[in-house]
């Protein structure tokens, strides 16, 4: 099965008309996007958009063969013009299936937003997800005796939940291909977009590229180990939970613990635990070790200085004559414990660090002490991790890949 990607936008487009926001500004060439429409064999049209016989001429595919036009979502705003020799656009009642003369067998999917998703089977056999804007499968689908499909197009980025939730029902498998669809203005493209679809296990395509159902492709490949460090308030708790919020029973980690009479931290906490998807479960403990080496689904710790505070409490480190004595030895034990548990475990993990050593000198020796050890630690837990961001001011940089 052949499909052919006439758009790869939201409805508006991207750029979007009169929008002065960066993303928009930069969206243009072969980075701008018209409204999401596939061309399947050149015989069934994947929602009707402005432009769409001049998208599939200049994709080297003409509409004169379609034999069916299905939409998706509500088209607001003015009528689209129905190309001349073009069969009326609808949509399949949901659960309904259609046969088309083409040989493809359509299944509508109902959707937890105003929509229809639609399962296209081909005359191969191969099995297509298509999904509208902004929507999941209402529910989850009974993939007893079902193999995971073979391509899905979703958008990934406004609805990451919707992708957990089709890869906790074995709907979408580890070689089911993922391409993002439904692009708007609030992921800048470029780089910034290719890394974004990359942590959830998917792909972005120019508009116009032709992809075949099925054929055997790599999918990306997820670093086991992820460190993300940055200042306070930089977003690096976002950018953390964004790279794990379209994978399914996540356990996120909190070092930090409760604070009694604490009001501004309760507010903290409660705020992160509003940013996480229902699915995910809450651990709260600095005994790292035990959880890197079990098996189970995908951890994100969050925060390394936090730890670190915990371990020198435990270690006596704000006590000058301790620390000489026996706490640094002892928290340079308990360091090596988790550098090494990070080092093996087989589990995915993304961690979250505080990167202190761009501010003023601390002006107490305690400062300074957990200043310098906070550095060794990023720069141990760094070394073993296949994947290192840098976030500041909600931006991330690259370091290690």
């Amino acid at each position: 099965m052949e499909l052919t990607l006439l758009g790869t936008g939201t409805p508006e487009g991207l750029p979007r008309p009169d929008c002065p926001c960066a993303a928009c500004a930069v969206s243009t060439g072969s980075r701008a996007r018209a409204a999401t429409a596939v061309l399947v064999d050149g015989a069934l049209l994947l929602d009707l958009t402005p432009g769409a016989v001049l998208a599939g001429a200049r994709a080297g595919h003409s509409l004169a063969g379609v034999r069916q036009v299905l939409l998706t979502h509500p088209h607001d705003g003015p009528a689209v013009e129905l190309p001349p020799g073009l069969p009326a656009a609808g949509r399949v009642p949901d659960g309904r299936e259609l046969a088309v003369i083409s040989g493809h067998r359509v299944r509508a999917v109902p959707m937890d937003a105003p929509g229809t998703g639609y399962e296209v089977t081909g005359p191969d056999g191969v099995r297509l997800l298509y999904l509208p804007p902004g929507g999941a499968p209402a529910g989850v689908a009974d993939q007893a005796g079902r193999r995971p499909y073979d391509m899905i197009l979703m958008d990934v980025l406004g609805r990451p939940g919707a992708l957990a939730r089709l890869r906790a029902s074995g709907a979408a498998g580890p070689a089911t291909d993922v391409i993002a669809v439904h692009l708007d203005h609030d992921t800048p493209p470029g780089r910034e977009l290719e890394r974004r679809c990359a942590a959830a296990g998917a792909r972005a395509v120019p508009d116009g590229t032709t992809v075949i159902v099925g054929e055997y492709r790599a999918v990306p490949e997820l670093p086991r180990r992820t460190l993300v460090l940055g200042g306070a308030r930089s977003g690096k708790s976002v950018e953390a939970e964004r790279r794990l919020e379209s994978f399914p029973e996540v356990v996120y980690v909190a070092t930090g613990g409760t604070r009694d009479g604490d009001a501004e931290w309760a507010r903290r906490v409660g705020l992160h635990r509003e940013r996480r998807p229902g699915s995910w479960r809450t651990v709260e403990t600095c005994d790292l070790v035990p959880l890197l080496a079990a098996a189970g689904p995908p951890l994100l710790i969050d925060c390394l200085a936090l730890w670190l505070t915990d371990a020198m409490d435990r270690a006596g480190a704000w006590d000058d004559a301790v620390w000489a004595e026996s706490g640094r030895q002892r928290l340079a034990e308990r360091t090596a414990e988790l550098v090494a548990a990070v080092r093996a475990t087989r589990r995915p993990v993304v961690l979250v660090s505080n990167e202190v050593g761009s501010g003023v000198v601390p002006a107490t020796a305690s400062g300074r002490r957990f200043r310098d050890e906070l550095g060794r630690l990023n720069a141990a837990v760094a070394g073993e991790c296949e994947h290192v961001l840098l976030v500041v001011a909600g931006l991330a940089a690259v370091l290690k890949e």
